[in-house]
């Protein structure tokens, strides 16, 4: 006689704000390393949730999809996944190289990050401008993004220097771990400048970061004329389209990291891989969210695209369009 396959859990219905979210299948194991199920997920997100919700409100967001956990492999989702309730908005974007357009899922409160959770997403990857403006970036990025022989505390010292220019920029600069083995600083900015432009500025502040810390950085946008052991600074994470995983989101690796909003006086001390979806909540529980007022504190890039006139900074290359 064959073996009784084991029923489901049964679906979960969570009130989130004024919506109920109904979770089918709370038990399904996402992470299979931690054992960690898709109503962890949930829980973790509830737990950190005016962050995340900071983080991408207004914004078109990419999801990355885990239909059957990270076992299943990934789905790189821009149009909103079928059979989203009418509650949940969107924002159309055009996509000139395919000459399409997609209905992007548009933050706005929790319970729209947790219908994405149980609609398996586990990674949220928001554009840098907003819904008012796709086409004018509010959030100017900064990748430090490390090659494959490039130590942690490369990373770190390079962090220093970024704050350092950032300093006598007279701009905020907002830091978090990657989730992987980077760090990424954001600088809300006027929304008055096109992608090619922010993109620029971005390019002559990683410069002028190149130029003081040679050894240690590199602006090469190929890949085979970097050195392996350095810190690359990848302006081209501000080109239209280009999206890196949102403050609060979990990264879709084994180990269940999560890209952490940090103070920079903790840079120099922290380990990224201690920030997961067993730690992050608790540090959200005591310290809040670390990004809660980026928006009052507003740069303007003229001085970047003025630096990028004096240096002579070219436009950038733009991998896709190249």
């Amino acid at each position: 006689m064959g073996r009784v396959a084991k029923s489901a859990a049964p679906a979960v219905e969570l009130p989130v704000g004024e919506h109920t979210v109904r979770v089918s299948n709370p038990d399904r194991v996402y992470f299979p390393e931690l054992g960690l199920t898709k109503l962890d997920l949930v829980q973790y997100y509830l737990g950190v949730g005016d962050g995340i919700v900071n983080a991408l409100r207004d914004r078109p967001c990419m999801l990355h999809r885990f239909p059957k956990g990270l076992a299943g492999g990934k789905v790189h989702q821009k149009r909103v996944p079928a059979g989203a309730p009418d509650w949940i908005p969107t924002v159309r974007v055009y996509f000139p190289r395919y000459g399409r357009h997609a209905d992007e899922l548009c933050v706005r409160e929790l319970a729209d990050v947790i219908w994405a959770v149980q609609m398996s997403t586990v990674e949220f990857h928001p554009w840098n401008s907003r819904a008012s403006d796709t086409e004018s970036p509010d959030e100017w990025r900064i990748d430090l993004d490390p090659m494959p022989d490039c130590p942690w505390s490369r990373v770190q010292r390079v962090a220093g220097v970024v704050h350092e220019v950032l300093d006598e920029l007279g701009a905020v600069g907002w830091p978090k771990t990657s989730g992987g083995s980077g760090l990424h600083v954001y600088v809300r900015i006027a929304p008055e400048y096109g992608f090619a432009q922010v993109r620029r500025a971005a390019l002559a502040f990683a410069q002028e970061v190149e130029r003081r810390a040679p050894e240690d950085v590199t602006t090469a946008w190929w890949r085979k004329d970097r050195d392996p052991a350095q810190l690359f600074v990848d302006y081209n994470q501000n080109a239209r389209d280009h999206t890196i995983a949102a403050a609060y989101s979990v990264r879709g690796v084994p180990e269940a990291t999560v890209s952490t909003p940090v103070r920079w006086t903790e840079i120099d001390d922290i380990v990224p891989r201690d920030f997961t979806v067993r730690t992050v909540p608790a540090r959200y529980a005591e310290l809040g969210d670390l990004q809660a007022d980026m928006d009052k504190a507003v740069f303007d890039i003229a001085p970047l695209l003025e630096l990028a006139d004096r240096h002579g900074t070219e436009e950038p290359v733009d991998l896709d369009e190249s």
